[in-house]
């Protein structure tokens, strides 16, 4: 299982007709992560003339997206749209104009936010995240140097080594490739070790 989310908060703007539009995106897990992020926003651009925003959340699959004052379905709608075409989901973006003066009609609001919210997008950097099991596996002292090669060769993510009294190594990899993983060090340790998965969780990919 995987999705698509952006890296890191940022923002971009141009202008059109002389209205200055500002695309600001960011990842977000929550609702409330969304509004406090726009409120942020709203805050920094407090004398701006539009601050429209629209959010996509992975849990119960939540949309909700605002015009504040633009014509109905002119803003929002269209960063929705744009935030579905790029197939990202956990993400937030606030697209600010501030007027400058020359109206752009219907057509050009749709364009001009839908460009607002695909540069925020770009400047946020698209991520791909994939759901990997968390797992452990416990070997003698003599056997750790093969065990965690094998573990990094075949794709695991090593993430910590405990040296008790036995050898301790706790990584995280895709779901698919366990069982080949499990059966090579099975066969380098004799069938001593095996693996133990503890969970999931989701990683950049």
């Amino acid at each position: 299982m995987e999705y698509t989310t952006v890296k890191n908060e940022a923002s971009d703007f141009f202008i059109e007709k002389k209205s200055k539009f500002i695309g600001s995106c960011a990842p977000v897990q929550t609702e409330e992560q969304a509004l406090a992020f726009i409120a942020k926003v709203k805050a920094e651009h407090a004398d701006a003339s539009h601050n429209v925003h629209a959010y996509i959340l992975r849990t119960d699959r939540l949309e909700r997206f605002s015009d504040d004052g633009e014509p109905q379905g002119k803003a929002g709608i269209p960063i929705l749209d744009a935030m579905k075409k790029s197939v990202i989901t956990d993400a937030v973006i606030v697209a600010t104009r501030y007027y400058g003066g020359t109206m752009l009609g219907g057509g050009g609001l749709i364009r001009a936010y839908s460009h607002t919210a695909s540069i925020a997008i770009q400047a946020a950097a698209k991520l791909v995240m994939r759901e990997c099991l968390l797992v452990s596996v416990v070997c003698d002292y003599n056997l750790y140097g093969r065990v965690s090669a094998l573990v990094s060769e075949n794709g695991g993510v090593i993430e910590g080594t405990e040296f008790l009294q036995d050898v301790k190594i706790s990584f995280h990899l895709s779901e698919e490739i366990k069982d080949e993983l499990e059966r090579k060090i099975q066969d380098a340790t004799n069938g001593r070790s095996k693996l133990i998965v503890g969970g999931k969780r989701f990683f950049e990919f």
